[in-house]
C-alpha cells in the first residue's frame, strides 16, 4: 500500500467516523439529553467493531444476508443501549435518529463533493 493511498484510507476512515458520531449524536439528542459529542464517537467506533465482528462470526459459519445484518443490528442497538444507558425502545430512537442525522449529513458533504463516504457506527450508511 503506498503512502497516498494509506493516507486517503486514514481521511476517509476518520471522517466517516466522525460522520457516524455525529449521526449517533443527533439521534441522542432526539431521544434523550445527550452526552458529548465524543462519546458518540467511540460509541460509532464500539458499534461498528460490533457490527463487522457479527458479519465475520456469521460469514464464517456460513450464513450471511438478511439474518447477519438483523443478528449485526440487534448487537449495533445493544452497544448504543449500554453506552447511553437507556431501554431498547430508547436505543432504537437513538438509532433511527442516528440513520436519518448520517443520511442528512452525507447529503450535505455530497453537495460539496464528498460523496463517496460512509458513516462508520452507522447501521446501513
Amino acid at each position: 500500500m503506498t503512502t497516498a493511498s494509506l493516507e486517503t484510507s486514514l481521511l476517509v476512515f476518520a471522517v466517516s467516523l466522525l460522520v457516524g458520531g455525529l449521526a449517533i449524536h443527533l439521534g441522542a439528542k432526539l431521544a434523550l439529553k445527550s452526552r458529548s459529542y465524543s462519546h458518540a464517537v467511540v460509541t460509532a467506533l464500539f458499534g461498528a467493531l460490533a457490527w463487522t465482528l457479527v458479519e465475520i462470526l456469521f460469514a464464517r459459519i456460513g450464513i450471511g444476508g438478511v439474518l447477519s445484518s438483523f443478528v449485526a443490528l440487534l448487537v449495533w442497538v445493544w452497544v448504543v443501549r449500554r453506552r447511553y444507558s437507556v431501554g431498547w425502545i430508547r436505543a432504537s430512537i437513538i438509532g433511527i435518529g442516528a440513520w436519518l442525522g448520517a443520511v442528512v449529513v452525507l447529503f450535505v458533504l455530497a453537495l460539496v463533493g464528498l460523496g463517496d463516504l460512509e458513516a462508520l457506527g452507522v447501521p446501513g450508511v
